[in-house]
């Protein structure tokens, strides 16, 4: 099957009905591990075509706020976010669908988290359609643990290798370039998967690979929130992660082309901001006590080989 003719809208169809049985699977998963809260559904139609699912939970027992978004939008006309790396894109119509989330934990032991997959594909008469597959994974530690930034990246290793060697390593990479804040020169977190424009395979193994990302999210976070959410803290933890928050709110606002993308396209505001964190604070010229906790998390705010030892 050639890697930019496979787009039926059978085929469109199936990978709408895999993302909505993804966001099914998520919530399930998040809901069982937080242990009270339930997400509540906010379904919604864009007027320039599409709509979607929006599931957000708040006040729970481990989970402070946290979204889990399913749309499908479409258009007949590109944004700017989209056609300014793609030339080619002008002029022609587009459907986009994706399940993309964020997890905002009350302890500020148990890292932040975002996860994304999409599909894209932009068609005009007499053309063949030009597809893609994009997402990833990453996480966002205020106070890190090396089993679990380690358990994150394995996961992320073990999900790649059926598809190459080199994967891992590449989109590791991707994710480590892209979730960085260059005005704060450090990285958002301590990274995971990210890749974009993926159709270089066929198209079964591309959807196939956008599956295993979306189940490794899973495998790969659930874990960490139940190894943290009995450890201890006190006020001066909350307030740090309220400062780092600010992080997040900074690279969404500032740098991330989904949010961009959203805006642009005339997506639904509420849906698309859902990644910002139910609290967050900024403090002037923020100083972490030499030697502190606080202090150690800039050493985790750089690119590493985090499986080296055990790979």
């Amino acid at each position: 099957m050639d890697s930019q003719d496979s787009s039926s809208n059978v085929e469109i169809s199936t990978i709408i009905e895999f993302f909505k049985s993804l966001q099914d699977k998520i919530c399930l998963a998040l809901e069982a591990a937080d242990g009270s809260a339930r997400f509540i559904e906010d379904n919604w139609q864009r007027k320039e075509g599409g709509g979607g699912r929006t599931r957000v939970m708040t006040n729970g027992t481990i989970i402070e706020q946290g979204g889990v978004n399913f749309s499908v939008v479409s258009g007949d006309k590109l944004p700017p976010s989209a056609t300014a790396h793609r030339p080619e894109l002008a002029g022609r119509t587009w459907q986009a669908c994706g399940v993309s989330l964020v997890i905002h934990p009350k302890n500020p032991n148990i890292p932040t988290s975002h996860a994304n997959v999409r599909f894209f594909i932009a068609e005009k008469e007499g053309e063949k359609p030009v597809w893609w597959f994009g997402g990833g994974f990453d996480l966002t530690p205020f106070y890190p643990v090396d089993e679990d930034v380690e358990h994150w990246h394995q996961t992320a290793f073990d999900l790649c290798q059926p598809f190459g060697d080199n994967v891992y390593n590449e989109h590791k990479k991707w994710c480590d370039e892209y979730f960085y804040l260059k005005h704060r020169d450090e990285t958002r977190g301590i990274g995971g998967l990210f890749f974009d424009d993926l159709n270089q395979w066929d198209f079964d193994t591309c959807f196939n690979y956008v599956k295993a990302v979306g189940q490794g999210f899973i495998d790969a976070y659930v874990p960490i929130m139940e190894r943290r959410k009995n450890d201890a803290y006190g006020e001066q933890e909350r307030q740090f992660q309220l400062y780092r928050r600010g992080r997040y709110v900074e690279f969404n606002l500032v740098f991330d082309r989904g949010t961009l993308f959203g805006l642009q396209s005339g997506g639904r505001t509420e849906s698309i901001l859902m990644s910002m964190p139910p609290l967050a604070r900024w403090e002037y010229n923020y100083q972490a006590d030499k030697g502190s906790a606080e202090a150690n998390l800039s050493n985790y705010l750089a690119p590493k080989d985090w499986l080296k030892v055990s790979n």
